[in-house]
């Protein structure tokens, strides 16, 4: 293994730009959900944000990341994410995962969303309400003092009692100048000690929530996470500092109305 990297704490200017770089980002994939209607291909939502991101005067975070090739990642049903736009045409009772990062003056904002599309099942529309709330439960445990662990764990404890799984072969992390900075952030409580939470830590915490079992596989196009079992997946994330007080939501945006 190699060495641990520690833990990048952000400055009180650092926290000023990565607070615009999360409104960007949040805007961006709020415009960019409602674009996701039937008769929709992904590619042309993907296009879309690649505009979006334009009149920001900002880039693609995920756009060359690692070689991917697409402006966001939008995945659909039982993708879990990394999902890559194309001629794939979006089909009432639809759910929609869109993951969009963006770099601007060099910080990253990352967030993520399911939209539900036309008139989805009602299994479909539990999942969604329950990973919502699943990422609302992990940011009441972003507070100085406390234990990573609790912040990480409280995913599994709240989705397991509705019977779903959590994805733990991906994560979420921390965020800052570097899209995936130190720590990681699982959606389950990881054994042995975790770093204590201090003022000034940034992390992307993303649920990534299985109807079925929580394990996955990854599609030919060698990016795209697939559900095993072919069941539904949702997934939802907010870029969140840590403070000497209530956790702030870098990517701040309304809830699902369902």
């Amino acid at each position: 293994m190699g060495k641990k990297q520690r833990i990048k704490i952000k400055s009180e200017n650092d926290i000023k730009m990565m607070r615009i770089s999360g409104e960007v980002a949040s805007d961006v994939l709020q415009r960019a959900a409602k674009a996701i209607q039937v008769g929709v291909t992904t590619k042309e939502v993907d296009d879309y944000v690649g505009e979006l991101v334009k009149e920001h005067g900002c880039r693609s975070a995920f756009l060359g990341y690692r070689g991917f090739p697409a402006n966001a990642c939008i995945s659909v049903n039982d993708e879990v994410v990394h999902g890559i736009g194309s001629d794939r045409v979006i089909q009432d009772g639809d759910i929609v995962s869109i993951d969009v990062g963006v770099q601007k003056n060099g910080w990253i904002g990352d967030n993520a969303l399911t939209v539900p599309v036309g008139n989805i099942s009602q299994a479909a529309k539990d999942l969604l309400i329950v990973t919502e709330q699943s990422l609302f439960e992990s940011i009441s445990h972003a507070r100085a003092g406390l234990p990573l662990a609790d912040l990480c764990g409280a995913v599994e404890e709240y989705v397991k009692e509705y019977g779903y799984s959590v994805v733990r072969d991906l994560v979420g992390h921390g965020v800052g100048k570097d899209l995936h900075e130190e720590p990681q952030v699982p959606n389950y409580r990881p054994f042995g000690k975790t770093p204590v939470l201090k003022p000034g830590m940034v992390l992307a915490i993303e649920p990534m929530i299985n109807e079925g079992t929580g394990k996955v596989e990854c599609l030919e196009d060698d990016w795209t996470i697939v559900t095993k079992d072919g069941k539904l997946s949702a997934h939802f994330e907010h870029t969140v500092l840590i403070t000497d007080g209530e956790p702030e939501i870098l990517t701040p945006r309304p809830r699902l109305s369902l």
